[in-house]
C-alpha cells in the first residue's frame, strides 16, 4: 500500500463515525447491567452470553446487578451512561411492559436505548413449593376460587414480567390471589423454596433446575408442547386454562448514541456466541431457545412488545402509576 492511499484510508476512518472505535473496540472491560438480583433468568442469560463475548472478544464482559424499582433503576443508569459500549444493560419483557404501568419513566422509551440483540426467549411455568398440597393446575384454581385473596403469589417486583404475567394468570383463571414483591425473579424463587408464597410463574431457566432437584413442583407451563426436561408438566392449555399465552425474551441494548458500528459488532458476536452448540444444548436444557435478531429487528421486536403488553396491562385491570 503506497503512501497516498495509506493516507485516504486513515482520513476515512475519522470520516465515517464509529469506524476508528469499531476496529479498537473492545480495548478495556464492558459492563453489562442487569436490572434483577442474581438466581433469575436475566441473569443467567446474561452470564451465559457474557462468557461467550469474552472469550470471543478477548476482553472482559462484567456482570453487575443493578436492583430496584422494576428495572427502572438499572435501565436509567444504563440510559443516561456514555455511549461508547462499555456500558450495556440486559433488557428484558419488562422493559416492554413499563411504559405500560408507568405514566412517566426518568429516561426517555424506548429513545434513549438503542437495541443490540435478543439472547433468549422462554416460556414461563407455574411453580409451587414441594410441599404445596396442590398437584395440579386444576386444583389450585379450584381452591382460590372458594378462597378468595388466600393465596398469594411472588414476583420479582412491581411491573416485573413475573408480577405481570401473574395478574394475567389471575384475569384467565378469574381468581383473587394475594401479590407479594421481591427484588428479582431470583428472590422470588427463594420465597417459593422456602414456602413464604404459595406459587411464583416465572421464566422455565430460573425454575427448571429447582424443579429437577425436587425442592419445587411445577403444575404448567406456557407454550405449544411441553418442555423436553420436565416433559410430565402439562401445559396451560393441557391443563385447562387455553387462553393463557405468556413468554419471556432477554436481550442486550446500550444507550443512545453508541456507534452503529459497534452496535452491529456487538449483534454479531452475540449471534456468534448463541450459535455454539454447547451452549444451545444448555439452554434448550433449560426451556430456552437463542434468540439472535438484527438491532433493526430487535427494536421493530420490542415495538411489537410494547403493543401486545398494553393490551395485556389494560385486560388485567392494572393501571400505570
Amino acid at each position: 500500500m503506497n503512501r497516498k492511499l495509506i493516507i485516504i484510508v486513515a482520513a476515512m476512518s475519522f470520516m465515517i463515525p464509529g469506524i476508528g472505535l469499531a476496529q479498537k473496540y473492545p480495548d478495556r472491560t464492558v459492563k453489562i447491567i442487569v436490572p434483577y438480583s442474581a438466581g433469575g433468568t436475566a441473569d443467567f442469560s446474561t452470564r451465559q452470553i457474557a462468557q461467550k463475548l469474552t472469550e470471543q472478544m478477548k476482553q472482559s464482559f462484567y456482570v453487575e446487578n443493578k436492583v430496584g424499582a422494576s428495572g427502572t433503576i438499572a435501565t436509567n443508569f444504563v440510559a443516561k451512561s456514555a455511549p461508547d459500549g462499555y456500558t450495556l444493560l440486559a433488557n428484558d419483557t419488562t422493559y416492554a411492559i413499563l411504559p405500560s404501568l408507568f405514566k412517566t419513566l426518568p429516561w426517555d422509551h424506548p429513545g434513549d436505548l438503542e437495541p443490540i440483540a435478543i439472547i433468549t426467549q422462554t416460556p414461563v411455568v407455574l411453580v409451587v413449593p414441594e410441599g404445596s398440597p396442590f398437584k395440579s393446575l386444576s386444583s389450585l384454581v379450584a381452591y382460590a376460587k372458594v378462597n378468595p385473596g388466600k393465596l398469594n403469589y411472588g414476583s420479582g417486583g412491581p411491573g416485573s414480567s413475573t408480577h405481570l404475567s401473574a395478574e394475567l394468570f389471575k384475569y384467565a383463571a378469574q381468581i383473587d390471589v394475594a401479590h407479594v414483591p421481591y427484588k428479582g425473579a431470583g428472590e422470588a424463587m427463594l420465597a417459593v423454596l422456602s414456602g413464604q408464597v404459595d406459587f411464583i410463574i416465572t421464566a422455565a431457566p430460573t425454575a427448571i433446575p429447582q424443579i429437577e432437584g425436587g425442592k419445587i413442583r411445577a403444575l404448567a407451563t406456557t407454550g405449544t408442547k411441553r418442555l423436553i426436561t420436565i416433559p410430565t408438566v402439562p401445559t396451560f392449555k393441557e391443563a385447562g386454562l387455553a387462553n393463557y399465552a405468556v413468554s419471556n425474551w432477554f436481550g442486550l441494548a446500550a444507550p443512545k448514541g453508541t456507534p452503529p458500528a459497534i452496535i452491529n459488532t456487538l449483534a454479531a458476536q452475540v449471534k456468534k456466541g448463541l450459535a455454539d452448540p454447547e451452549l444451545r444444548e444448555r439452554l434448550a436444557k433449560l426451556g430456552a431457545e437463542p434468540g439472535s435478531v438484527s438491532p433493526a429487528e430487535f427494536k421493530k421486536f420490542i415495538q411489537k412488545e410494547s403493543e401486545l403488553w398494553a393490551v395485556a396491562v389494560k385486560q388485567a385491570g392494572l393501571t400505570a402509576e
